[in-house]
């Protein structure tokens, strides 16, 4: 209303509703439509409008972290994905140092950016690490095919609640034959690419079976009929459930040293190479603390002097001749 009063005749200000039409400011006087007065209105001129996701940080987008108490699903920022490696040359701890490693927007999955780690170590370092431990995350079946395939590179992940197991399999995932009995992997063979299964343990029902004269009683099965139960490494072995259940929690304890150690979420990143920079301070770190710790000497325990020890009885008997 404030424009109707500044533009049109004193006369007509309390009497006229405004209209837009292409820009036009249309004052009707009500009763009478034939009789307009109209006045064009200055438009500014267009300005190319740069298509951005809408968030001040650069390159950030929108991703989902791991449901915890307190805090939100969603985030918008960035996320570090790194490959680490098992230091076995220290034998007094746990020591995972990075490979390589990944910043980029947090919408990007993790699935991504196995393939391309590995390619890396093999075209960079000349070295592959022989087995490669993940959660769901990581799951992907033609990636997963494509390290076994090419280099010879087991990866383990567990198994999605919503996938279904294909008949030879029970919930576990435990191998069975067609009558139930469990059976327990022997090996791959490499030449054939065959898995073999056959009875394990002294509690087999093959003697109260019906197929008892004719069953094998060892069965194979090749690696690409399903890529994480089968693999180069069966989830349903000792090997990829011990991986899995002692391995793989111990890449919590390296998160967990980079956010409270280094403090990385205290650091406001509103740009996607001010957080590759710090990454790399990061890993740079990690990997000097791994050098730090692999050269120095096994300390004893502080508390080793009091522990108990075994007392030594001997016996001093006089040796004379006769």
């Amino acid at each position: 209303m404030s424009f109707a009063k500044s533009c049109a005749p004193p006369s007509f200000a309390k009497s006229m509703r405004i209209y837009s039409d292409r820009g036009l400011r249309v004052p009707i006087r009500p009763g009478k439509q034939s009789r307009l007065w109209m006045r064009p209105i200055c438009l500014r001129r267009p300005i190319p409008i740069k298509k951005t996701n809408g968030y001040s940080a650069k390159g950030a987008a929108l991703g989902g972290r791991t449901l915890k108490s307190g805090q939100s699903r969603w985030f918008v920022g960035y996320k570090k994905h790194t490959l680490r490696l098992w230091l076995r040359q220290v034998s007094d701890r746990v020591v995972l140092i990075p490979l390589m490693s990944w910043a980029v927007p947090a919408n990007r999955g993790e699935a991504l950016f196995i393939e391309p780690s590995v390619r890396y170590c093999a075209r960079s370092l000349e070295f592959v690490p022989d087995i490669i431990v993940g959660d769901m995350a990581y799951i992907g079946m033609a990636v997963q095919r494509r390290i076994r395939e090419q280099f010879n590179v087991a990866i383990v992940t567990k198994l999605r609640p919503d996938m279904t197991l294909p008949e030879p399999f029970e919930p576990g995932p435990v191998m069975t034959c067609e009558e139930g009995q469990r059976l327990r992997w022997l090996g791959l063979q490499q030449r054939e690419q065959l898995h073999w299964f056959g009875v394990a343990g002294e509690d087999s029902l093959c003697q109260w079976c019906w197929h008892q004269s004719s069953c094998p009683k060892e069965f194979s099965f090749a690696p690409n009929e399903h890529e994480i139960l089968y693999g180069l490494i069966p989830l349903g072995s000792r090997v990829a459930q011990r991986l899995l259940t002692q391995c793989r929690n111990w890449i919590e304890a390296t998160q967990s040293y980079e956010k409270n150690q280094l403090g990385l979420p205290q650091f406001f990143l509103n740009s996607l190479e001010l957080t590759w920079t710090v990454c790399l301070l990061a890993d740079t770190v990690a990997l000097l603390r791994a050098a730090a710790l692999s050269r120095q000497p096994p300390r004893e325990h502080p508390l080793g002097e009091l522990a108990g020890q075994q007392l030594k009885f001997e016996l001093k008997i006089d040796q004379r001749e006769s």
